[in-house]
């Protein structure tokens, strides 16, 4: 094994760091399959792109929040192992590009310096926790969720429950009725209430974008914050246990409230709660560490040069804050994308002049909280300097994109190229729009959405279209009407008409043109209902005609190169294609792992590590036998009927009755020790089945 070590002085982070370095080692060495190791990178923030040799790198900033002396020390990783650019995501993450695979490790232990970590940025786990940038200064807000945020981010970290779902899991909290942390389109959202004086969230669950968006159902219309992380712990279980895992399209928590239904599902989870250690989770809000404002004692003097932009830019990028004598200001970030050179001087500004701290936010912006109204033109000075004074944050102009065809597998058009010019087409053709925080435009390269395209007003995917001629050029699926009306409420936009990429901005002036003559005032949202989806294909239609394309419709947005449609394999949900040895060394790890968790007398955690021995060991045996193994209650009772029904195994019970022992008993220090045993004890017969029907073959050869 690779002898790599840190200086973490976490042993935990410590340990998970070298881990990475010896699995790389193995996978190198041919000891590990690709399919495996790529579930194991991508838990680790590690995931492949489109280029092929480099990876890029998802940093986990819980919340959005990141200190000065994080932004200090990322952007310094991002100088020595990258090439200085930050990708702001639309889930508040920070991705960098083209990192060496061999060089992960070390990235990730020089992170780690500053309390920054990758783990389960990627792959089939819980993904960052978002919430709404405002958080704590929001002068809707019932309270502030930051702490919260934060709880429920920390307990479910490296927590075994959620380290190898069936798919990706996400959460987020929203401060306000505003909903700005978009709770009806994530797998469990949180929006802030309080009720008969009292702390609290409504849930929202089930909800989702990509191909098949689903608007989320309530599962609770008010909980106390103490019930927050063993609801949701209870749905991780269950998701777990009963969610899809062989076909990738079915394989969210949507499918499976979509499919059990949300009363049946709401049931499961109140029943597992007899298993879980902590029927209640106290949080402390006001042991949270929030950042301050520095002490200002003297207003450095300023003299503003465009006093009309100096006004224009008040009017779009200052955000009111509940706290007397301070706003926020937001920065508007082209495509989320900026450098190390302007981080590091961001860093230091806020650290001397404001709260030590950023928000990244969900449009891919960034927003400095806690700057003293007086110091409002000193920062536009400072923040002029670094190019970060463009009007329109949050509004019409300031248009969400993913990376789509510049660095993602799955990219299929180019979605920052399209951005880009939309954004010119609104500056020049439609200056009234720089104020205008209504109409929302979202961009995505494909359809599995991280441009949001689906949840936007005016939303554009990523597509290919063919001429007559078979010949193959960009396109642009248009969607029209969706929304967010707050409260857990929103719509999903329809698919109007597919255009040659080339036609996005026509596409763009005549709906503009159209909304401006005809909508009298109305939101988009509400004129998109009014008119309907058959009103807008009429103005449109004439644009898909793909008979008289011109050789500049064959070059994408942002490209001189003539369009070829490559799609590689995509990493979204580390789909894992196991061989049989693998899962047995796999099952070995786990009771390791839950042996050590049970030394450590976290009963929990080493009870659902032997679980997943459990599961993983019969999983192994039929997939021996070609048997699918879609769920983990799928794989539980194909086993019974397969194995133990006919004679195969002798346990003494079925499998169900021992596995599910996990559900009917709290995990006390006597049944995390027998639960072990009872899964160390089934690895030692599956293996000896196993081997013993081997035997011929390895006779025959």
């Amino acid at each position: 094994m690779q002898s790599f070590r840190t200086e973490i002085e976490n042993p935990i982070v410590e340990k998970d760091i070298v881990e990475l370095a010896n699995k790389i080692e193995l996978f190198h060495n041919g000891k590990i399959d690709e399919e495996k190791f790529r579930s194991l990178r991508l838990a680790r923030g590690v995931y492949g792109q489109r280029q092929e040799g480099v990876q890029m790198i998802r940093i986990k900033l819980p919340y959005g929040k990141v200190k000065s002396n994080q932004l200090h020390r990322i952007s310094d990783v991002s100088d020595e192992y990258s090439r200085g650019r930050l990708h702001i995501t639309t889930r508040q993450d920070i991705q960098i590009h083209y990192v060496d695979l061999n060089r992960t490790p070390e990235l990730w232990a020089e992170l780690e310096r500053d309390d920054v970590t990758l783990r389960e940025a990627c792959g089939n786990t819980v993904r960052n926790v978002t919430a709404s940038e405002t958080a704590g200064i929001d002068v809707n807000e019932p309270f502030d969720v930051s702490p919260y945020a934060d709880a429920l981010f920390k307990f479910f970290l490296r927590n075994p429950i959620c380290q190898e779902m069936g798919r990706k899991f996400k959460v987020s909290f929203s401060a306000s009725d505003e909903d700005t942390g978009l709770s009806y389109m994530h797998d469990l959202g949180f929006i802030a209430k309080i009720k008969d004086g009292v702390r609290g969230f409504k849930v929202m669950i089930g909800g989702g974008l990509g191909s098949q968006p689903r608007h989320a159902d309530v599962l609770y219309d008010f909980i106390e914050t103490n019930k927050i992380i063993p609801v949701m712990e209870g749905v991780l279980r269950i998701f777990d246990r009963h969610g899809e895992r062989k076909s990738r399209a079915k394989a969210r928590m949507k499918f499976l409230i979509k499919d059990i239904g949300l009363e049946a599902f709401k049931a499961l989870v109140e029943e597992e709660q007899k298993a879980i250690e902590f029927k209640s989770v106290a949080i402390d809000a006001d042991a949270y560490v929030a950042s301050t404002p520095v002490e200002i004692t003297e207003i450095p003097e300023v003299t503003i040069k465009d006093q009309k932009a100096f006004e224009t830019w008040k009017s779009t990028n200052l955000i009111p804050q509940k706290q007397e004598g301070y706003v926020a200001i937001g920065i508007k970030v082209l495509l989320g994308d900026f450098y190390t050179d302007k981080a590091r001087l961001l860093a230091d500004l806020v650290e001397n002049y404001a709260a030590g701290e950023i928000r990244l936010s969900l449009r891919q912006n960034i927003l400095i909280p806690f700057v003293k109204e007086s110091l409002v033109p000193f920062f536009y000075q400072e923040l002029e300097k670094l190019g970060f004074v463009e009007a329109g944050y949050n509004k019409a102009v300031d248009i969400t994109a993913c990376p789509g065809t510049d660095t993602c597998n799955l990219g299929i058009a180019s979605s920052t190229g399209i951005a880009d010019e939309l954004e010119r087409v609104i500056k020049a053709e439609y200056p009234q729009y720089l104020n205008n925080d209504d109409l929302v435009i979202k961009i995505s390269g494909c359809m599995n959405a991280c441009g949001q395209h689906n949840m936007a007003n005016i939303g554009f995917q990523g597509m290919s279209v063919r001429t007559p001629d078979k010949l193959v050029a960009p396109a642009l699926q248009v969607l029209l009407g969706g929304g967010n009306l707050g409260d857990g409420n929103g719509v999903f936009a329809d698919k109007v008409v597919k255009v040659p990429s080339r036609r996005g901005p026509e596409a763009l002036r005549r709906i503009l043109d159209d909304y401006e003559a005809n909508a009298n005032g109305k939101l988009f949202v509400e004129y998109y209902k009014e008119k309907g989806e058959k009103y807008f294909y009429d103005v449109l239609q004439d644009l898909q005609d793909v008979s008289n394309l011109t050789e500049i419709d064959f070059v994408d947005w942002g490209t001189d190169e003539k369009y070829v449609k490559e799609i590689g394999i995509g990493e979204c949900a580390g789909v894992v294609i196991d061989l049989i040895a693998t899962l047995f060394l796999e099952s070995e790890e786990k009771i390791e792992n839950a042996q050590e968790s049970f030394n450590n007398k976290v009963y929990s955690n080493a009870i659902y590590h032997a679980y997943s021995s459990l599961v993983n060991s019969a999983k192994a045996l039929l997939l021996a036998e070609n048997k699918k193994t879609n769920t983990h209650a799928g794989i539980i009772s194909q086993f019974d009927e397969l194995f133990v029904a006919s004679g195969k195994i002798d346990l003494g019970v079925s499998f169900s009755e021992l596995i599910y022992q996990i559900n009917k008993f709290a995990p006390t220090e006597a049944f995390a020790s027998k639960y072990i045993e009872n899964a160390n004890e089934f690895l030692v017969k599956v293996r000896a089945f196993r081997e013993a029907q081997t035997q011929p073959e390895k006779k025959a050869v």
